[in-house]
């Protein structure tokens, strides 16, 4: 593979000749947000959508982007035409800045990079197993770069053969530390929590899907009915969805993906893979 391009600022430069000042708060002190996306066939994949959440993570985290939605769109732009990754992931970093006391917020910096990979494109057979953790993550409405938490617990999900943790607090499930949970009841009802998590983009799809052929909501949802469950599957900008097999060593029903997942599964793959 050629060597890749990345933005750091207003350069685009080749990423091994890419760095950020010692000094940033995103490294002295981890803060700053960034966004996701995928493109498929060299296209982006609900970038208004992104660039929305973006904008809205850094009024959120105090941060000023001096480059314009529309700058940020003309260099994303430039990025995938310079590297020709068809199938990819682009990350947009906004950090704290150089802070001269490495406390306060400072001019931040804007490193735009891409990644090759390609996601599945129909829904995994299979499926997953998680783990339950009380947790509440802090801004959980920004998206920022604080994955402390659940970096810190990957060797007791492989301990535990387990493929993801699911957060909860105060007895109502949140998310997990890049997606968010759907379950689906008896009664054929989907729902998902509406507080004290990260509102994903792919999430916001699969509510309009959804509420199309059966009845859906966001409300909190008790860690009980989250057991009661007759589905259960979460979405992701990298995992599309995504169905939960196991929580906590206990089989949701039968311990195969359910037939709404499946449903849901098949008209998002219609709406993001070109025919």
């Amino acid at each position: 593979m050629s060597k890749l391009f990345v933005w750091v600022n207003d350069s685009l430069i080749p990423s091994d000749e890419a760095n950020v000042n010692i000094a940033d708060l995103a490294v002295q002190r981890g803060y700053g947000i960034f966004d996701f996306f995928k493109t498929i066939d060299g296209k982006p994949v609900f970038l208004e959508d992104h660039l929305d959440r973006l904008f809205r993570s850094a009024v959120l985290m105090r941060l000023e982007l001096k480059q314009s939605r529309d700058e940020i769109k003309v260099r994303i732009k430039r990025l995938i035409e310079r590297n020709n990754l068809n199938d990819s992931g682009i990350k947009v970093i906004l950090t704290g800045g150089f802070s001269s006391d490495g406390f306060n917020i400072a001019e931040p910096n804007l490193i735009i990079s891409q990644q090759a990979f390609q996601i599945p494109r129909s829904m995994s057979e299979k499926g997953i197993s998680i783990l339950t953790h009380e947790y509440q993550r802090q801004f959980s409405d920004a998206k920022t770069l604080d994955y402390l938490q659940a970096i810190w617990l990957q060797p007791i999900l492989k301990e535990k053969k387990a493929d993801d943790v699911l957060y909860y607090s105060d007895g109502m499930i949140r998310e997990c530390p890049r997606a968010n949970i759907f379950i689906v009841t008896k009664d054929q009802k989907v729902l998902t929590p509406e507080s004290g998590m990260l509102k994903g983009v792919t999430r916001k799809q699969v509510l309009e899907i959804s509420a199309d052929a059966y009845e859906t909501e966001t409300r909190d949802i008790s860690m009980e009915e989250f057991r009661n469950a007759k589905e259960v599957f979460i979405t992701s900008t990298t995992k599309n969805i995504l169905p939960v097999v196991q929580v906590d060593g206990h089989v949701i029903a039968d311990g195969k993906p359910g037939e709404v997942s499946r449903a849901l599964a098949l008209e998002y793959n219609r709406i993001i893979y070109p025919s």
